[in-house]
């Protein structure tokens, strides 16, 4: 797979961001609302994706509907097929399809944005996961990948509304290695109206998952499809 070329260290929003529109994005769990919605996002930004799922039929069904070249197949041709691999799978199967995935994932940066939350009759609420978050666990799961954690606070809902052209809204990129989260940043900055804005090493991943269930509750409360901007970046 190709890599990333090396970027300029004080790279910031915007500014000296690598070129990326020639990489592969692998979605796994593209065929639930999230994944479903970043692939068509990314796709329709011209870049080349590809759907996983457990069942490479329901995949490649779903890469059909959607169009835009995306391909579909099961996790690990996903995997192994891609630059870069966003993991949106659910939480319940979270570790495990990762610890399945760990060769094909081998030597790719990786991008966590699954949010452990659990509901009850007072809304969500952030679930305590023993590695601090859902990236931190990806990346003791996986050490032969690059793990960064991005995507989390972007509405399905709009993701997946192909009348909706600009989602805008700020992308909060986390990880350990620059030329990793800059290669993020550029991606999620593809998208009109998006912007990736590193936000800090995955120790402090947990908070950014957390936050789902704020935007959760803004979004009952208003019914919106609430987002993120980050001011005076």
């Amino acid at each position: 797979m190709t890599q990333p070329d090396s970027v300029n260290a004080t790279a910031g929003p915007g500014r000296n961001l690598p070129d990326v529109s020639h990489l592969v994005v692998g979605v796994l769990g593209g065929t639930g609302d999230q994944g479903r919605g970043l692939a068509l996002r990314l796709a329709r930004a011209g870049q080349q994706v590809v759907i996983g799922s457990r069942s490479a039929e329901r995949a490649e069904a779903c890469a059909a509907e959607l169009g835009l070249g995306i391909r579909g197949a099961d996790n690990a041709a996903c995997a192994a097929d891609s630059d870069v691999v966003i993991v949106a799978v659910p939480w319940d199967g979270h570790a495990e399809t990762l610890v399945s995935l760990r060769a094909e994932l081998a030597g790719k940066i990786v991008v966590d944005c699954v949010n452990p939350l659990g509901f009850d009759k007072q809304g969500a609420y952030p679930l305590q996961v023993p590695e601090g978050s859902a990236a931190q666990q990806a990346a003791a799961l996986l050490p032969d990948s690059t793990v960064t954690a991005a995507f989390h606070h972007l509405s399905a809902v709009l993701l997946q509304d192909e009348s909706v052209e600009r989602i805008d809204t700020d992308v909060m990129v986390l990880g350990e290695d620059r030329a990793a989260t800059e290669t993020v940043q550029a991606l999620a900055s593809r998208i009109p109206g998006m912007r990736g804005v590193f936000a800090g090493r995955l120790r402090n991943a947990h908070q950014v998952e957390s936050l789902v269930a704020n935007l959760i509750a803004v979004n009952r409360r208003y019914k919106a499809h609430a987002g993120l901007r980050i001011t005076d970046v």
